[in-house]
């Protein structure tokens, strides 16, 4: 194996560019870049604050609604199961972002993930779908908090004017007032610093779990004292067959998202490598076993066919005598759209400064305040964009696209987990100003490679063993692939008989797999989702998918995981169990889950996509902080570094 040695001079820089643009990646550690102080965000998260804005941001008034409409129509009494069936699924999605956040912790969360182990193309993809997610997500969250503030108010028309919703008939729009104003104060609020934004956050939250907690605990008695009515049915508890269940845990699947918020705040905890996994898994744990207690008492109280499909938990209180129940259940409500509002609006601009840090975006977003270190110009642009949308758009037939950005970047999460373990970056990319650092260094090893292996340097020394980096777009240098600096040329090795040939075979081969498991996972989910095909395509679809897919997990469960892994990233944090198992599962129900949102659904967002392909291909290609980057093998980093004269390569990451 020679050291190969790329130049990213060509591509989409110029006029039209090339393909290898698209899977250039960056390095975990950023390539020993030097962030001035203005980029530094400020480490001041524990795992208490990072259990608040998790939990905060996952439970949303949502699960006041959803627990009437799932067990009407799919669940039954089995609602429970629906629940935990859910949590499992997102647990495995959580797993997986465990892992990469403890290694890899800066902000960016999917987008750096994907930047890292796939390439810049996907990153992309993934950032740009996570800004239309949180931009979607905030402003139809606003907008659901003043209908439920004219419940506390008696109705819309005891709302404050400057409160209640306006119609203009000539425009035919329904301007929601509260919905712009709450934004623009959770955007000032973030402002403020991540500690403050945090606490805030938990405040909110324990509103919203103190009442979740008082629905438990009084429901729990009306239970005992009614003899829970709801589960004494003729029907049994799976009415509609696991069929039923399991089609319920699909649609409470998304009640679970929101964990991943706590993923973009990686940058700005104390110690990431303990306090990132524990804050993913405690706030996944609180939200499940939360959603499962609440629906054991409810569908306990009523039974399933009775339940009021818009106000389930108020109607199970009232039907037990207990109507003032419904204040505490509304407050409830508007604590957790408020929590997940500041859930929606924290992420983004962290996206936003993460792209624009590497060059995909201007650099108006990665600027930091220096006082409360916050990217507070991505804020308010993020905050300002949403207030306008809240307040002219009625953005609930948008909804569904918020689930588009979230499932795929739980997909190229689990995808990057298996890139990592199995094809970690053996290449790492430094700026080209080090050119003559790399020529000198890669000289200097051919020589004693030479001396080794018994040649005379002298002699060679007037061919072209050592030639220069930048005039090619892929120039192959001959020189030794080293650990140390006193390790043997890999001619030596291919001599007596040690080249790396196995190795080499075996990242192919795992490379391709990790491949075929994605359209295997594809081609499954597809086939089985869409019954209008002929029953003889579906068979033969499933089957290849199938096959493609246990093959796959055969394949990777029998080859050996790459040694680098150990040294990727930070090492010693969260280690993601059950690989391959775990990510090909978390693959298979995010694409199912993808596969399954709606041709309508699919439409706005590729014209959300399309816009994001012509700003990627005139601007953020042609900006990349990678456009010039020289990729040299990882080993010799740090001897390059140190020859240049700059400080020291290491494997933390400069962040």
């Amino acid at each position: 194996m020679d050291a190969s040695v790329e130049t990213q001079k060509e591509g989409f820089g110029s006029p039209w560019g090339g393909i290898k643009d698209l899977v250039r990646r960056k390095h975990v550690d950023s390539a020993h870049s030097k962030r001035s102080d203005h980029h530094n965000l400020a480490k001041a998260l524990t795992v208490t604050h990072l259990i608040a804005v998790g939990v905060g941001s996952t439970i949303g008034a949502g699960v006041y609604i959803l627990v009437g409409t799932v067990a009407r129509e799919h669940s039954g009494p089995a609602l429970t199961f629906s629940f935990l069936f859910a949590g499992i699924a997102a647990a495995l999605s959580a797993f997986c972002y465990a892992e990469l956040s403890s290694r890899c912790p800066s902000a960016g969360s999917a987008y750096h993930y994907s930047y890292i182990c796939i390439g810049e193309g996907v990153a992309w993809l993934v950032g740009w779908s996570l800004i239309l997610e949180y931009t979607i997500g905030g402003s139809a969250v606003a907008r659901g908090v003043s209908p439920n503030l004219a419940l506390l108010f008696g109705g819309e028309s005891n709302l404050p004017s400057f409160l209640a919703r306006q119609h203009f008939p000539g425009l035919d729009i329904m301007v929601d007032p509260c919905a712009a104003v709450l934004v623009l104060f959770v955007t000032v609020l973030m402002c403020c610093g991540i500690k403050e934004s945090a606490l805030a956050q938990g405040i909110v939250t324990a509103a919203n779990v103190f009442a979740m907690l008082f629905v438990i605990i009084a429901g729990s008695y009306l239970g005992f004292k009614t003899g829970w009515t709801g589960y004494e049915l003729p029907t049994g508890y799976f009415p509609f067959g696991v069929d039923g269940m399991l089609a319920g845990s699909a649609t409470v699947f998304f009640a679970y998202i929101g964990f991943d918020t706590v993923a973009s705040t990686a940058e700005e905890v104390k110690n990431p490598k303990r306090d990132l996994p524990l804050g993913i898994a405690l706030s996944l744990a609180i939200c499940c076993g939360l959603y499962m207690l609440v629906s054991i008492v409810i569908v306990g109280l009523v039974p399933y066919y009775a339940m009021d499909p818009d106000t389930p938990i108020s109607s199970a209180f009232a039907s037990n005598g207990m109507q003032w129940a419904a204040y505490i259940i509304t407050v409830g409500a508007v604590t957790a759209l408020i929590s997940t509002l500041m859930g929606s609006i924290l992420p983004q601009p962290r996206i936003l400064m993460a792209m624009a840090r590497d060059g995909l975006l201007p650099s108006f977003f990665s600027d930091v305040n220096k006082k409360t270190q916050v990217p507070i110009k991505s804020t308010l642009a993020t905050g300002i964009v949403a207030a306008i949308l809240a307040f002219f758009m009625d953005v609930s037939q948008l909804a569904g696209m918020v689930s588009v950005g979230t499932l795929l970047a739980f997909t190229m999460v689990a995808v990057s987990v298996l890139i990592l373990r199995y094809v970690p970056p053996d290449e790492v990319p430094i700026p080209s100003s080090l050119q003559d650092s790399i020529e000198s260094y890669m000289l200097r090893y051919n020589r004693d490679a030479q001396m080794i292996s018994g040649e005379d340097p002298e002699r060679s020394s007037s061919g072209d063993t050592c030639r220069p980096l930048l005039g090619d777009k892929n120039v192959t240098v001959d020189g030794p692939i080293v650990e140390k600096p006193e390790a043997l040329s890999w001619r030596v090795l291919e001599k007596i008989g040690l080249g790396a040939l196995n190795e080499e075979n075996r990242r192919k081969i795992a490379g391709w797999t990790i491949m075929l498991v994605c359209v295997g996972a594809f081609i499954l989910t597809f086939a089985s989702s869409n019954l209008w095909l002929s029953s003889l395509l579906r068979y033969t679809m499933c089957g290849a998918g199938g096959i493609l897919l246990l093959g796959g997990l055969i394949i990777l469960t029998c080859i050996d995981q790459d040694d680098e892994r150990h040294n990727f990233g930070h090492s010693g944090g969260f280690i993601c169990p059950f690989v391959p198992l775990l990510p090909i599962g978390s693959i298979l129900i995010n694409v199912y889950l993808l596969v399954n949102l709606g041709v309508g659904t699919w439409f706005r967002v590729s014209v959300w996509t399309v816009l994001g392909v012509l700003i990627y291909t005139f601007y953020g290609c042609r900006h990349s902080s990678l456009l010039n980057a020289i990729y040299v093998p990882k080993a010799h980093v740090d001897e390059i570094y140190r020859s240049s004269g700059e400080h020291t390569y290491n494997n933390r990451t400069l962040v």
